[in-house]
């Protein structure tokens, strides 16, 4: 089984080698990494929709979109969004719904995506958006540990000042390893790499 993976951060290839081999060794990951597909985006770089209708069009197998704020045009484009399964989790739970991320870009598709999932359970939830964009630089400067660890005690302060909260949302793939850190929490923490590869495979 094929599978193309269109990133916007090359750390990104590794976690999802990893989550391949643990997960299902035979399948064959085409990584397609693009950082400046997202800094053009930011930008308002509308040329960008057009290059990745491209890369979609010819990717071999299924495509997943890791890039959050790429993810509701890749999927309009026939690609799957690597944050869509991680929602659908989060609407199935019973309270209210994180929402963590670390990129402006991030927060409307995310929280789009989230009203779309909860919607089709017919479900209404209440939704605490935690920004922390302050720590997006670490994350682009390459300090990934330092990233982690910050994003990982915001979440589990802020957590803590909400009793009816039913799980934590990580919006985005670079949040993903802040869920190994909060494993203890009386509530889950959902990152999207391997609910997203699971699903892919399913298929």
């Amino acid at each position: 089984m094929t599978l193309t993976l269109i990133h916007t951060a090359k750390v990104h290839e590794a976690t999802f080698d990893a989550l391949r081999d643990r997960l299902s060794p035979g399948a064959d990951l085409v990584h397609m990494t693009r950082p400046d597909w997202l800094t053009r985006t930011r930008a308002g770089d509308d040329s960008v929709s057009q290059e990745l209708a491209q890369a979609i069009a010819e990717a071999p197998g299924i495509t997943i979109c890791t890039c959050t704020t790429l993810g509701e045009t890749a999927e309009a484009l026939g690609a799957l969004r690597i944050d869509w399964p991680m929602m659908q989790a989060a609407a199935k739970t019973d309270g209210a719904i994180m929402l963590a991320y670390a990129l402006d870009s991030t927060y409307e598709p995310s929280l789009a995506l989230l009203d779309r999932a909860l919607e089709a359970t017919g479900t209404r939830h209440k939704v605490h958006p935690l920004p922390l964009t302050q720590y997006w630089p670490l994350f682009e400067a390459g300090e990934t540990e330092a990233f982690t660890s910050v994003v990982a005690g915001e979440i589990r302060q802020a957590a803590m000042t909400l009793p009816k909260l039913s799980c934590v949302v990580l919006a985005q793939a670079s949040m993903a390893p802040a869920a190994e850190r909060l494993v203890d929490m009386r509530v889950p923490v959902f990152a999207s790499p391997e609910m997203a590869l699971r699903a892919a495979l399913e298929i």
